[in-house]
Parts: C-alpha cells; structure tokens; sequence
C-alpha cells in the first residue's frame, strides 16, 4: 500500500517529475487541479466560481525561495494580487506561504515583505490566509503571523492536526482572536512531531474542529472527507451556528459535487485555488495528502 512518504518520494524522481511536467497526456490533469500559470487564467476560474456561490482563495505557487530577490518578487506579486483582485471586482482573497517570502534567508525581512502585503490588503478590504508549511517551520510561521495580528486583523493562519503540538498552538490562536483554518496535515513528518496512523490524525482533527466551533472566530473546515464534513455539520447545529458563521474549504478540482452539493445546501464554501509556473510542490503534496489521491486523481482524467 502506497504511503505519504513512498508518494512524495515517488513525485521527487527525476524522471517521473519530468513526465509529470512535460507529457502531454498529463497536461489535461495538471490543468484541473491547477488555474493555470498566469494571473488571469487565475482570476477568470476565480469568477466563473464566483457565479457558481463559491468564494475564492488564490494562491501563487511558489515555496523555499533561495534568494532574497526572489522573495521580494513573491511579495511584489501578492501585492499585485490584490490590486488585481479588487480591479476585476472577484470576490477572493489570498493565500501566502512565508518561505516564499524568504522565511528562511531572514526572517526580519520576511516579517517586512508580509507587511507590505497585509497593509496592501487592509487597504483593499481584502483577506489574507498565512499558510502553514512542514513543521521545522511551524515555530517561525506563528512567530511572524502573531507579531503582525494586532495591527492587521484581516490576516488568518493555518494548524495541521496531525502534530502533536496543535492542541496548545490552536488554544493560543484563538486566545489571539484570529481566524484559524483546520488542516489534517500534508508533509510527510516523523513520528517524533506527528500522529503516524490515519486513525489518530483523524481523532485529533475531529476535537480541534469541535473546538474550533465551540470559541474560534468564523472557523475554516480545510477537508474533502465526507465523514468529516458531516461530523462538522452536527458539531454546528449543535451549537446552533449558522451555515454562514463556518466556512468550508476545498481545493480546487477535487470533490466537486461535495462542493456543488455544500453551496446548495447554503454553506459558505471556499475554494482554494492555486496558480503559477511554480505548481510542481503543491502537485505532489496532493498526490501525497492521501495515497488513494493518486488513483482518484488518474481516473479524473476520464470524469468530467
């Protein structure tokens, strides 16, 4: 049976990398999980879900910059986003990863770079999601996200269930008052940081969506496991929340009639919708999230 590991390893040999990138017959399946290369492709899928009752999240791909410059070009295109965003008149807002900022050449000046961005979207009345990378970096991420929080509230972070640190950092986010997204977790870590069977990861994903119900502000419920998805359900009714007061997130081009079937049933459903040249990491992250990802995936191809 494949494993998370066997499948990220599997994504980072030469020669399967160069398929996946470079073969025709995989460019159909790229193109669904992926809103294109460039930022209108982007912004047109954005719009056509925005028609469809779904908000957006754009994310431009890119992680673990090696140069300082680069970092400042990732900023400068996040800033570019936004502008965007609010020109073409999408309803969405932006996902960042901090090592795209430079996170880890330095972090003062990554600290900077988010600033900029966090001001640019507080100007725009706009919403940014910090996202969470592999552990070694959970300490550095919650450093910076926090430090900037008070001054720019319309900023939210991202906790992976699967550490075993998440209970305490998701009591200090929400003591923090920030909005919090729910992930079960898709980088391969050791058994030393992380819940190693799905059972576990599973158990702790359901309790931290509990509390995320019970005391969190307007809580992000990242998951396409309908057992889940249901268990969330129940959780809210029986807190009598409403379905506006939550908010689901999904990917995009996985689970689209869980998707269809959530906005028909009025809930405020997000999709997380990634673009750029740089979507190769992100690829394999889903092929690895969950093995059985790598069979759905292949036979979406002949879905419509």
């Amino acid at each position: 049976m494949l494993t998370r590991t066997m499948v990220l390893k599997i994504a980072q040999i030469p020669v399967f990398k160069s398929w996946m990138t470079q073969s025709r017959f995989t460019r159909g399946l790229i193109n669904r999980f992926i809103a294109g290369e460039d930022l209108e492709t982007a912004l047109t899928r954005a719009k056509e879900l925005n028609e469809r009752g779904f908000l957006v999240s754009l994310d431009y791909l890119g992680e673990n910059t090696r140069l300082l410059e680069e970092a400042e070009q990732s900023a400068q295109q996040s800033v570019l986003l936004l502008r965007r965003i609010a020109e073409a008149g999408v309803n969405a807002n932006i996902s960042i990863k901090l090592t795209q900022l430079g996170l880890d050449l330095d972090e003062d000046r990554c600290k900077a770079h988010l600033e900029n961005v966090l001001k640019t979207a507080q100007e725009l009345n706009n919403f940014v999601w910090v996202d969470m990378e592999d552990s070694a970096r959970t300490d550095a991420t919650l450093r910076v996200f926090s430090s900037l929080y008070e001054r720019y509230p319309n900023s939210g972070t991202v906790l992976q269930s699967y550490l075993y640190r998440t209970d305490d950092d998701l009591e200090r986010l929400i003591a923090l008052g920030c909005r919090v997204r729910i992930v079960k977790g898709a980088y391969a870590e050791p058994k030393e940081v992380a819940y190693p069977s799905k059972k576990q990861v599973d158990a702790q994903f359901k309790k931290q969506i509990a509390r995320l119900l019970e005391a969190g502000k307007e809580p992000a419920i990242a998951t396409h496991d309908p057992r889940m998805i249901e268990f969330a359900k129940q959780e809210a009714r029986a807190r009598n929340l409403q379905p506006q007061q939550y908010e689901f997130q999904l990917l995009y081009g996985i689970s689209r009639e869980t998707q269809k079937q959530l906005v028909e049933q009025g809930h405020r459903t997000l999709i997380y919708v990634p673009y750029g040249e740089q979507w190769y990491p992100y690829f394999s992250r889903r092929l690895a999230e969950r093995p059985a990802n790598l069979y759905f995936i292949l036979k979406s191809l002949f879905k419509k």
